[in-house]
């Protein structure tokens, strides 16, 4: 038998009305990121930014990326209000290994239902990390997507436009033979080799959100949550000293390195040059992981790489030393063929 009763788009699964609380809830939030630059209202069909009137030859450097499975350790934990950060944090880093600083950002939250409590914590974490890095938070996307998403589940995604001027890019067309390869400490897991980890963690430790996580102050869930670092302004007030930075992201250091490299150069880093956190240590002997195969997973500690020469090496240990975040070098750049080499 069929049913006539009359629908509408609520009872398809998505409630316009929650929609638009949703987005009175994170107006104020939103709007507390604009910077100068910023032009426009919220909730306009397209953000607006005024290029800085200082450049003179300017080139927009755009990212996007996730957060990963990383979501699964915050839905499951119940808490939002960090993984918005890691998203700016992360698409910061992404563009400044090029020299460019972030002029904007959007976000993209998408869920099965809305849950304006949960929104606008992800969001206020996004504002958290655009504020940090100097960046307006322009526009973005919030999705009610029935039948998509599973509730609770959500998917968050974002993207970055920064600035740079043409003769500052930074790349391995600057590296050299000789120069020194720098390591600045990460924070943690940051947001890359989550499926792994949550594997060790929750199957083979036998641990849950709430429980001490061995050797760390703190439970499992601050652990796994610690906000991705940004390197912006550590890195900023030498980029002008810098040759090439490689985000360690996806593929660790082997992966990653060799993309800030010519193909007539090696990078030797040497692990004995810092001390790979308990974190790591611990995923490793909890997963029994091949050595190679944590480098080639996570960061190991190590969440950017700098290469520079032995002055700019200097500066960017000083600039570290200032902002209390570890630096350590990790070794050399010698003639090869664009290979890193971890001894």
């Amino acid at each position: 038998m069929s049913d006539d009763t009359p629908l509408d788009y609520s009872a398809a699964g998505v409630d316009l009305d929650r929609s638009d609380a949703v987005k009175r809830r994170i107006r104020s939030v939103v709007e507390s990121t604009f910077t100068a630059g910023a032009r426009g209202a919220f909730g306009g069909f397209g953000g607006m930014y005024r290029i800085p009137a200082e450049s003179r030859r300017p080139v927009l450097v755009a990212s996007a990326d996730g957060v990963g499975t990383k979501l699964r350790v915050a839905i499951d934990a119940q808490r939002h209000d960090t993984v918005g950060h890691d998203l700016v944090n992360h698409c910061v880093n992404d563009i400044l290994v090029q020299g460019a600083v972030p002029l904007f950002f959007l976000d993209y939250f998408a869920a099965g239902v809305l849950v304006p409590d949960v929104v606008e914590a992800v969001v206020t974490g996004v504002a958290a990390g655009c504020r940090e890095n100097g960046c307006s938070l322009v526009g973005g996307e919030t999705a009610e997507m029935p039948g998509i998403y599973t509730p609770p589940d959500y998917d968050l995604a974002g993207f970055i436009v920064g600035c740079v001027e043409e003769d500052a890019i930074l790349g391995a067309d600057r590296v050299e033979e000789g120069d020194v390869v720098l390591g600045l400490a990460s924070s943690g897991l940051h947001t890359n080799g989550y499926s792994l980890a949550r594997r060790i963690v929750f199957d083979r430790m036998g641990l849950r959100a709430n429980d001490p996580f061995p050797g760390e102050e703190g439970s499992v869930a601050d652990v796994l949550l610690r906000v991705h670092r940004s390197y912006l302004g550590v890195l900023r007030p030498v980029l002008g000293q810098l040759h090439a930075m490689a985000h360690i992201t996806g593929g660790g250091l082997p992966g990653n390195v060799n993309r800030a490299l010519p193909d007539t150069v090696d990078a030797v880093i040497e692990t004995r040059r810092w001390d790979v956190p308990n974190l790591f240590r611990r995923l490793e002997q909890g997963g029994q992981v091949d050595r190679a195969e944590m480098f080639r997973t996570f960061n190991m500690g190590v969440g950017m790489v700098v290469i520079t020469d032995d002055a700019g090496g200097t500066a960017v240990a000083a600039s570290a030393a200032t902002a209390n975040i570890g630096c350590w070098p990790l070794g050399r750049i010698v003639r090869g063929t664009g290979q890193v080499r971890i001894t």
